[in-house]
């Protein structure tokens, strides 16, 4: 069993033991045929992650941890808001015709900011400091901007990251407003500790700790079938990832950059319904 599976099976197993229904509340979110979809859930979950111990993906079943990887670059590297430069189709039903999803995850990262050094961006500014000023306990980012908000096609689910150093290891701190347990439940940590190491590797650092913060994890009602199943099954010890160490420039890395070894899964769960 991985750690990763560890952390998910006794997240699932708090959520489904203990968790709050929101039947009958006033949700958002609807299922396809219109009917309100209702969620059992818990508040300020917090989930920690070692990257020196093993890279966090579950083998419960598999995490598409190249596609992970190529949106994470799509938003921090590439800071775009257009689908038509992810390979993935996750984004497709919040992008308008020419492909844009408004001024959301990358756009915002990619925004400039009067600092007494200059202008950055926001990963500009990250990337300076942890060369510059690593000690500095002001490394972060965010995402959620209120002005741009009438603007964003989704509302950021991860808005966050603090980068923190600790001898000669980078941690971070994800902070994640609502997050569905069952389609995106490692989904997110998979992209943000990846993030971790190529932002570790360009700056002199180890990756170290990966924390996930989420305020609202829940379980939606259709979906708790099926995680009584999944965390019920078989599970493996975590794959092997590497990054190609000759990289030295953030703005070099690519999807291929990352060697996935010995991953082995239980099988895929598909057509897992979606509330809008």
């Amino acid at each position: 069993m991985s750690k990763a599976d560890e952390i998910y099976i006794k997240m699932c197993q708090d959520i489904l033991g203990s968790g709050i229904s929101t039947e009958g509340e006033k949700v958002r979110p609807k299922w396809e045929d219109g009917t309100f979809a209702y969620t059992i859930k818990k508040f300020g979950v917090i989930n920690r992650y070692d990257l020196q111990e093993e890279f966090p993906a579950i083998t419960l079943r598999k995490t598409y941890i190249k596609s992970a990887i190529d949106e994470i670059l799509w938003i921090w590297q590439k800071k775009s808001n257009n689908i038509n430069e992810l390979k993935s189709s996750i984004w497709d039903e919040w992008a308008d015709e020419e492909g844009s999803i408004g001024k959301a995850y990358g756009y915002q990262l990619g925004v400039k900011h009067q600092y007494k050094e200059g202008m950055f961006d926001q990963v500009d500014r990250v990337l300076f400091d942890l060369k510059e000023n690593p000690y500095s306990r002001r490394i972060m980012t965010n995402i959620y901007v209120h002005q741009d908000l009438h603007e964003m096609h989704l509302y950021p689910c991860a808005y966050s990251m603090t980068f923190n150093v600790t001898g000669d290891k980078l941690n971070a701190i994800l902070n994640q407003r609502s997050q569905d347990v069952l389609a995106a439940g490692n989904w997110n940590v998979v992209q943000y500790a990846a993030l971790l190491m190529m932002i570790a590797q360009v700056t002199g650092f180890k990756p170290g700790e990966l924390v996930h913060v989420i305020a609202d994890a829940h379980i939606y009602d259709k979906h708790v079938p099926i995680i009584k199943e999944l965390i019920k099954r078989e599970t493996y010890p975590a794959p092997k990832v590497t990054l190609n160490p000759d990289v030295k420039d953030f703005y070099d890395f690519k999807v291929d950059d990352f060697t996935i070894e010995d991953y082995k899964t239980g099988e895929q769960i598909k057509n897992i319904p979606i509330a809008i």
